[in-house]
């Protein structure tokens, strides 16, 4: 078994790797200062861990995650590992109004909300 990790450190800063290494002793490998590529920023803490069968699948999804360069795949992978909403709570109500509809495009609702004006027909 291969295992793709994830770690996270203290300046929220992270580090993608692949290892045949069982994870508690990699994450103290990485910790020790026995990894040069993540010997500045420790300490370093596992939030995100998945197993595979062999090399080749581990590293291609490595290869994946590390292309999204911190956008917003990689957010939302993160987020949704360690439980996180990042204080965002389910749509309650919104109505989606075009790209970006200027302020005679939209009426307000007598208890808050925009939606499109009612076109008569």
């Amino acid at each position: 078994m291969v295992s793709l990790y994830i770690l996270r450190n203290e300046k929220n800063e992270h580090y993608v790797g692949i290892s045949s290494v069982l994870l508690p002793k990699r994450v103290q490998r990485h910790n020790n200062g026995k990894v040069r590529s993540t010997k500045k920023g420790r300490p370093w803490k596992l939030i995100y861990s998945k197993e595979y069968n062999n090399f080749a699948s581990a590293r291609a999804r490595e290869i994946k995650i590390k292309s999204w360069h911190g956008g917003n795949a990689f957010k939302k992978l993160v987020a949704g590992a360690a439980g996180s909403s990042n204080g965002r709570t389910t749509d309650f109500g919104s109505v989606y109004s075009g790209s970006n509809p200027g302020p005679a495009a939209l009426v307000t609702r007598k208890f808050g909300g925009l939606v499109p004006p009612r076109r008569d027909e």
